[in-house]
């Protein structure tokens, strides 16, 4: 049932706002030039790797080293506007499609992410990531790594069809809101470290 959820919706949002997008895929091209989609491999289901699509909001600017400078850096006001109304998610309908991820879900993450869980998370790769999950409408990028595994976890041990919908209604009063975009005074969410306070394990 959730396979075929996430397989309607995506296919009514993909085709239903594509003109919307490609004005928007257009000023990408324009402001940040080519190319327009920024692509990067993350965990999936069992920590299985995949492409993740976006829209790009960065530059590639380096420095006199060749080494690409800070995303605070690199950050454009176009791409702030554009993660202010999660506008750059819109390429992951692609991958609810492909069966990546779901419409719902833990977000999927880092790679180098994986080594540094405790058996603890780690359950969040029990399940498909989502485009939104538990702890995007729970505080998203304002809170803690610790508490946003918190409720992954929570998530993938209480999920049910009422709890994705419920979530998805959350979800737009979130984007409209623009609440809990990042962490305070960060332009971007900083790197998860691992847990000090536990002892690390799980999906390697």
């Amino acid at each position: 049932m959730k396979r075929m959820f996430d397989l309607s919706v995506s296919l009514v949002l993909l085709v239903g706002l594509s003109p919307i997008f490609i004005i928007i895929a257009l000023l990408v091209k324009l402001k940040l030039g080519s190319p327009i989609l920024f692509r990067q491999l993350r965990p999936g289901l069992g920590g299985k790797p995949f492409y993740l699509y976006k829209l790009r909001t960065m530059t590639n600017e380096k420095d006199h080293k060749g080494q690409l400078l800070p995303d605070y850096e690199r950050l454009t006001h176009f791409g702030q506007f554009l993660r202010k109304y999660s506008l750059d998610e819109y390429p992951q309908l692609i991958n609810v499609i492909k069966g990546d991820i779901s419409l719902v879900g833990p977000r999927p993450l880092l790679m180098e992410y994986l080594p540094l869980y405790t058996k603890e998370q780690s359950i969040r790769h029990d399940v498909r990531p989502g485009i939104t999950g538990w702890a995007q409408v729970n505080g998203r990028n304002a809170i803690s790594w610790e508490e946003k595994f918190e409720l992954d976890v929570w998530y993938v041990n209480n999920r049910s069809f009422f709890l994705d919908t419920k979530i998805l209604f959350l979800t737009v009063f979130k984007v409209a809101t623009s609440e809990g975009i990042n962490q305070p005074g960060k332009a971007t969410m900083e790197c998860f470290k691992g847990s000090s306070s536990t002892v690390r394990g799980g999906h390697g």
